[in-house]
């Protein structure tokens, strides 16, 4: 009898706590801007391209993984704790862009295995989002490229 209460009790605990949904990043994202310093690529070079990542497979310029292993994990910070973090300083002059109808911003690495060839292996970290999902921010060499998903209204 004890069991059959603690199952029910679990049940009902399970229906009322909400569910968190996962930060998705799947999409087809257009590269709008660049603010920093360029260090060896020409920003000019990539702004206007888009960045596909769709359901375990990517293609773009900052990402290639053709379904040969990409899989990603993702870290909530609230805004004041991101823009804290010495590792994301580099963000905090687009901070009013970037918190702009959010309260967290998600910090996402994607990875690529490379399909067993070490020399395929990709990384894409850090790639920022926020609670929007309009807009992406993606840290490559001593500036930010910004993204733009034309799918999410804002």
């Amino acid at each position: 009898m004890k069991s059959y209460r603690f199952v029910i009790a679990l049940n009902l605990f399970l229906v009322t706590v909400p569910f968190a949904n996962a930060d998705s990043v799947d999409a087809n994202w257009s590269v709008v801007g660049f603010t920093g310093e360029a260090w060896f690529i020409n920003p000019q070079d990539v702004i206007g391209s888009t960045q596909r990542i769709q359901r375990g497979s990517s293609e773009g310029d900052f990402l290639n993984c053709n379904a040969a292993g990409q899989s990603g994990t993702y870290t909530r910070y609230d805004n004041d704790a991101f823009f804290a973090n010495p590792e994301f300083e580099r963000f905090i002059v687009l901070r009013d862009e970037m918190t702009l109808s959010s309260e967290n911003i998600f910090v996402h690495r994607i990875t690529c295995e490379g399909g067993g060839n070490p020399f395929n292996r990709q990384v894409l970290y850090p790639f920022v989002t926020n609670e929007a999902r309009a807009s992406a921010w993606y840290l490559f060499e001593g500036g930010v490229f910004t993204l733009y998903n034309p799918n999410v209204s804002q």
